[in-house]
């Protein structure tokens, strides 16, 4: 395998798992900040207030992504797996 192939193939793992993490780390990074501004405003300053919305929304955005996440992640896999004779020199 010539490093052309690898970096490319490096390449799209890194954008496979971009855009199936993507989504829910940027729900969680929002939620995040919401509660942050919302515990600066109130004044509340408790470290546990943030783990409950955030793994409402995790949860929420798993069952709605799960399956598109999961069919992303197995058509690369099997990508992958087609992609081995080819690799031998």
């Amino acid at each position: 395998m010539d490093s052309d192939r690898a970096i490319g193939l490096m390449n799209d793992m890194l954008w496979t798992c971009i855009t199936v993490a993507g989504p829910l780390l940027a729900a969680m990074l929002v939620v995040g900040l919401a509660i942050s501004v919302l515990q600066v405003a109130t004044q509340l300053q408790e470290a546990t207030l943030s783990y409950i919305p955030k793994l409402l929304v995790a949860t929420a955005l798993l069952l709605l992504t799960g399956s598109w996440m999961i069919a992303r992640i197995t058509d690369f896999a099997r990508s992958m797996l087609i992609a081995i004779p080819s690799l031998v020199l």
